[in-house]
């Protein structure tokens, strides 16, 4: 794992710090409350994951998500997708599992949404999905987070249910985060089925939280936007 944190310490830059740690609201109870980082981009920390996922066992990638830094968990959760991708079933399994099973160290919002998707939302395609309602239900702002975003990989293949479903469990939830996650998964059902998403809208409009509300219209023509606007 030392190399690893070598070559994210070369590539690191102090600059970036202060704006990544204003970014991912890293302030006291701020969501990202304690998050550390290094001042490493994304595109490198790709590029490293890439580099060195052949290399390291779920225990390695265990040992990066429990860092404080967050360019290492993310690095940790880079690897782990590229490492479902090449895997055989059982091995997706085991990888599902370990995923579900380090939650709390998927504790921002890019570590969710650059996971998520590529991981439980894809073993997920073929399978019972009741995990979902679960995490959507739970008490953590990142499970519920992983439990929307896991269903970008159904919009992806046409396939809405679940999205729609899992936005009616979090209509009422408090936390800005959660409120653009489903904005942002019902404007992606809207690119697919423009009329699914205005089904959605009009029953459930006037007591979505403005912020879902303005992700979720953010596409659409003016008029339209205001139209749904006034439902508010």
């Amino acid at each position: 794992m030392n190399k690893i944190r070598n070559a994210l310490k070369n590539v690191s830059d102090k600059e970036k710090i202060k704006v990544l740690q204003g970014f991912f609201k890293t302030g006291k109870g701020q969501y990202g409350e304690g998050d550390v980082f290094i001042g490493v981009v994304v595109p490198e920390q790709r590029k490293i994951a890439k580099a060195f996922c052949d290399k390291v066992s779920l225990e390695d990638i265990q040992e990066l998500l429990n860092s404080a830094i967050h360019e290492e968990r993310m690095v940790a959760l880079f690897i782990l997708v590229e490492q479902y991708k090449k895997a055989c079933h059982d091995t997706r399994q085991k990888i599902f599992d370990f995923y579900l099973a380090n939650t709390a160290r998927i504790n921002n919002w890019d570590l969710v949404d650059l996971s998520a998707p590529n991981i439980v939302g894809d073993f997920l395609r073929d399978k019972d999905r009741t995990i979902l309602y679960l995490l959507a239900k739970s008490k953590s702002l990142w499970e519920k987070r992983i439990s929307i975003l896991a269903t970008f990989t159904f919009i992806k293949n046409n396939e809405f249910d679940d999205t729609l479903k899992i936005s009616e469990i979090l209509l009422t939830d408090p936390h800005d985060l959660i409120h653009k996650a489903v904005g942002w998964m019902l404007r992606e059902v809207g690119k697919k089925s423009l009329k699914i998403e205005q089904s959605f809208l009009n029953k459930h409009a006037p007591k979505m939280p403005r912020t879902m509300l303005r992700y979720a219209i953010e596409k659409f023509p003016e008029e339209l936007r205001k139209k749904y606007l006034c439902k508010k």
